[in-house]
């Protein structure tokens, strides 16, 4: 059988690019417009955003680009920050954008590629949730013409709905027919229906003469004065910048790695975050300093992608060189676009984020009820920047809560096999006399092995039992708080006659163990629990149980 030839493995690929190029033109006008930048900041992200990615990143199927949230964060933190002023606002904007890009190479040098996990799926479920009303709520006043101040969202609401008589039919009209197209069209992802929409919506605006009847216009693009370069800004600004770079580099990530993940999974493709740190990194770091908008892997282009039959990262590299080709010979045509139908293509890409089907499982599970509301309602009632960092310090005052907590299981032997269980758990596992056999059910770190070894001490005292096993097969290594406390721990038991093994034990804490003062070999074992039970069996100075 002969191979197939360069135009049949291409082909897919340029399709789904074609396909991707007109729907991504459309959002990173209007993405830019969310971000507070001119439309032209959001090009210069798409374009550094498909082609660095399509160079370095490890999935076939991700579409670097801005992105809702990416674009709102920035928003907002510029707006707090410029205290009207347009052009501190731009510079403010760019710094942010370097800062996001630096973080994320400075995390994927560092391996840092589980830097996602710091937000949790509730949180940003939450999250997504309430700034998609946000976005969903700016986006409708676009298509209405109306322009109440930028306040937050309640009050946003309230004056969208008080000048209610001066919306705008005409920008109504065609905005909510885009929008009606968008969602019919939604199963042909194979085809640039947004690009035909836009360009539909341009014949209309024209022959109509929508814009001496109210309806805005993208307006000017300028490109050919745009040049690399540090935005002057001074350091208490680069320092504040710096705060919230974090927080975009969590969101970006956190978003983009989701999107990658899940389509690796459906398609049994491997995943390198690391990696995919780096290249983020490379591609914000690039469009900042060309004054671009944040870029990371939207699941909405990124799935569109995939849907629009895309085989490789040859797909970014179509999708590109169309956008450039476009912003060659059809510049002038993109700034006669009308901004309600830029609005309704933001209002459809975030459609699937205002489904209320990602609540329900947390409902029906009894868990994180309150935090997936919450990191919604903190968007809602504290804005989109405010909104992130509370979410992400919920995020992590749960990871901290969970840790810190003194949870430890008692094990039995599982009949007379190999295993041993949780009591709590398995009714047909029994104890071994004269030996408590414990198990810390987290990792330990400076923050809980205190509480945890006082658990463990009081549930020894309380057994009368004459020698411990603790099983430390959840921590994977062992900080210097940890080697402390749990050399002052061996001590006592020590000095109460109390034989031990810390059974378990992963090769780093083994390792650190083994050469740390004050630990024995007989008490160090990087077996399994019955190993150690019948390395303590083994010992004359272990006795049976105390019978009343």
């Amino acid at each position: 059988m002969s191979e197939p030839g360069l135009a049949s493995v291409w082909r897919p690929d340029v399709l789904a690019g074609l396909a991707m190029s007109g729907l991504l033109l459309p959002e990173a006008v209007a993405y830019a417009g969310i971000a507070g930048l001119p439309p032209h900041a959001g090009l210069i992200g798409l374009l550094f955003g498909l082609t660095i990615y399509g160079l370095i990143g490890s999935s076939r199927f991700a579409v670097v680009a801005a992105t809702s949230s990416s674009a709102a964060v920035l928003g907002a933190a510029t707006l707090s920050l410029a205290a009207g002023q347009a052009g501190h606002r731009l510079a403010l904007a760019s710094g942010l954008v370097i800062l996001t890009g630096i973080a994320f190479i400075v995390a994927g040098l560092a391996r840092f590629g589980s830097v996602s996990n710091f937000i949790s799926k509730p949180v940003l479920r939450g999250f997504a949730f309430g700034l998609g009303l946000s976005i969903v709520l700016r986006q409708l006043a676009k298509i209405a013409g109306i322009h109440p101040p930028t306040t937050d969202m309640l009050s946003f609401a309230w004056h969208l709905l008080e000048q209610l008589a001066q919306w705008n039919p005409w920008g109504l009209g065609l905005g909510l027919s885009s929008l009606i197209v968008l969602r019919w069209a939604e199963r042909a992802r194979q085809w640039p229906v947004a690009l035909a929409l836009i360009a539909a919506s341009i014949a209309v605006s024209q022959f109509f003469e929508l814009g001496a009847k109210g309806v805005e216009l993208v307006g000017s693009i300028k490109l050919a004065s745009i040049t690399p370069g540090l935005p002057s800004l001074a350091q208490s600004d680069w320092l504040k910048l710096g705060e919230l770079a974090f927080a975009v580099v969590l969101l970006l990530f956190a978003e983009s790695y989701g999107a990658i993940r899940s389509l690796a999974l459906k398609h049994g493709d491997t995943v390198a975050p690391n990696r995919d740190l780096f290249a983020l990194g490379a591609a914000n770091l690039a469009s900042g300093l060309f004054g671009g908008t944040p870029v990371g892997a939207g699941y909405s282009a990124s799935s569109a992608n995939e849907a629009a039959g895309a085989q490789s990262r040859r797909s970014a590299w179509v999708a590109a060189v169309c956008i450039v080709l476009m912003m060659a010979f059809a510049l002038p045509w993109v700034e006669l676009t009308p901004e309600p139908v830029l609005a309704a293509v933001v209002i459809n890409a975030l459609w699937h984020a205002l489904s209320l089907d990602a609540f329900r499982p947390y409902f029906r599970w009894r868990r994180d009820r309150l935090v997936v509301i919450g990191a919604a309602a903190a968007v809602v009632l504290l804005g989109v920047l405010y909104g992130l960092l509370a979410g992400i310090g919920v995020s992590l005052l749960m990871t901290l809560r969970d840790l810190s907590m003194p949870r430890v299981s008692e094990l039995g032997r599982q009949r007379e096999g190999h295993d041993f269980l949780s009591l709590a758990a398995h009714t047909d596992a029994r104890l071994t006399p004269g030996i408590l056999v414990l198990r810390p059910e987290a990792p330990l770190y400076f923050g809980n092995v205190d509480a945890m070894l006082a658990d463990v001490m009081a549930r020894l005292q309380k057994s009368e039992q004459t020698a411990l096993v603790l099983s430390l097969e959840e921590s994977p290594d062992l900080d210097g708080t940890c080697i402390e406390v749990l050399q002052g721990f061996v001590n006592e038991l020590r000095s109460r006659g109390i034989a031990l093994v810390l059974a378990r034990l992963k090769d780093n804490a083994l390792a650190v163990l083994s050469m740390t003062d004050g630990f024995h070999a007989d008490e160090l074992d990087g077996g399994s629990v019955s190993d150690a039970v019948s390395r303590l069996l083994a010992r004359p100075a272990v006795a049976a149980p105390m019978t009343s």
